[in-house]
């Protein structure tokens, strides 16, 4: 596999996508997939616009492959033990992503064909829990509460008065808030503990 030169054009197929998907990503972003054209991307990118289409497809398709490559990458941020500030950055990003494009209207759910971190997750809740929904709940709610605080944070902050809080604080009281949904509750039917 060749390192492409940064400012340099992208050889073959596999630096053609690497090189969209890193730019799509970034646009949608900042803008979100509505504002952003497959000419932008094309430009970022540094290819040629009808590159995008053949080894990408339409623009809905390559929502899709934006939203797995960004789950892909943040799956092996954390598979090789990346710093955290590292996974923080990809999960903002990711989440940015996701939002706008949710917010544009894209059904993300069904474009991302791959769900590595939420498979993750669930396999990880699934011991606690006898119910497979109970699991899968769980970590919805998790999710849900790790996005709002990325997303909203500075709204939350200002409508409930909590400015005076360091980021620290908020970041911890979110892990609290975490593990504390991570916890089976009498009403999930726990799974009873090994003797």
């Amino acid at each position: 596999m060749t390192t492409q030169v940064p400012g340099a054009a992208p050889v073959g197929r596999d630096e053609v996508v690497a090189a969209v998907l890193e730019a799509a990503a970034e646009l949608f972003a900042d803008r979100g997939p509505a504002a952003t054209s497959i000419r932008d991307i094309a430009a970022k990118s540094n290819v040629n616009h009808g590159l995008v289409f053949r080894h990408l497809g339409s623009k809905e398709k390559l929502v899709g492959a934006v939203l797995d490559h960004l789950g892909q990458h943040l799956s092996e941020l954390i598979e090789n033990g990346a710093t955290p500030e590292s996974i923080d950055t990809a999960i903002d990003r990711q989440a940015k992503v996701l939002a706008r494009m949710v917010l544009d209207g894209y059904p993300a759910g069904e474009l991302q064909t791959t769900f590595p971190n939420m498979a993750r997750m669930v396999d990880e809740s699934r011991g606690r829990y006898r119910d497979e929904t109970q699991a899968r709940l769980t970590v919805a709610n998790i999710v849900a509460l790790q996005l709002g605080w990325r997303l909203l944070g500075p709204f939350l902050r200002s409508s409930l008065e909590l400015g005076e809080l360091t980021d620290e604080q908020i970041r911890e009281a979110v892990v609290v808030a975490t593990e504390r949904l991570a916890q089976p509750t009498a009403q999930c039917d726990p799974t009873p503990p090994l003797d």
